[in-house]
């Protein structure tokens, strides 16, 4: 997702940078595709930069934060952290856009929705206007993008989580051809969707498995039940 965001951004004429220390050699492979320039490290990133984008798995967020030590550009977390991870992470920077990523990476025609929020919201907004990223200005308040973010990715992935977990039981118990029959009686739609959440599951369920950590933790924060999503998470760690 970053590299693709970092793409669209210099078919725009924006310059990216990137930081290749620790990386590995697929990362450098997809930000030499995007056209992103190397800058060696963190610091050197922050010190060349008006705006830092974080697009990584949730449970590093915090650390690629810290990482980028005093920097007094526009910090963008686009993650898929808490409401309270990501006003965590904004008490460590002093210009802080909270960011929630809906849909896939961009191409060339079509892209996700970035949802914004935070007092240098619209300048992240303005820095990609004529992108296929559509952006969304929810408010100034820190937490608002992320919300967001969390109760879209319950649903999507969570019921992805649910199909593969009924699947393993059905199968454990012996009936999961009976099952997959009467899905395509009665319900379809099913089968398919429970293929994908197998795919997506196999490529990225290690990424997931704190993406649902961090909306349990919003469901808590709410008073609501948040074993559905831990358990989500489990599902996705098996997978």
């Amino acid at each position: 997702m970053g590299a693709a965001i970092g793409s669209v951004l210099r078919q725009r004429g924006t310059e990216v940078l990137w930081a290749s220390d620790g990386r590995s050699a697929e990362t450098e492979a997809r930000a030499a595709r995007a056209g992103l320039r190397d800058v060696g490290g963190i610091d050197e990133l922050a010190r060349r930069s008006d705006v830092l984008l974080s697009v990584c798995p949730p449970h590093a967020a915090a650390d690629v934060a810290a990482s980028a030590g005093a920097f007094d550009g526009v910090y963008v977390d686009a993650n898929a952290v808490s409401p309270t991870t990501v006003r965590a992470i904004a008490a460590m920077l002093p210009h802080f856009v909270d960011g929630g990523i809906v849909g896939g990476p961009p191409t060339l025609e079509t892209g996700p929705r970035l949802y914004l929020a935070g007092a240098d919201a619209q300048r992240v907004a303005v820095l990609l206007e004529g992108t296929p990223v559509g952006t969304r200005v929810l408010s100034s308040r820190p937490g608002d993008a992320s919300a967001v973010k969390m109760v879209y990715a319950a649903w999507t992935k969570g019921t992805a989580a649910l199909l593969l977990a009924i699947r393993q039981t059905a199968r454990a118990e012996g009936v999961e051809e009976a099952l997959l029959a009467e899905w395509r009686e009665s319900l379809p739609q099913l089968e398919s969707r429970l293929d994908a959440a197998a795919r997506s599951a196999e490529r990225k369920g290690w990424r997931w498995v704190g993406e649902m950590e961090e909306i349990a933790a919003t469901f808590a924060a709410a008073g609501q039940p948040d074993g559905f999503h831990r358990a989500a998470a489990e599902v996705f760690r098996r997978a």
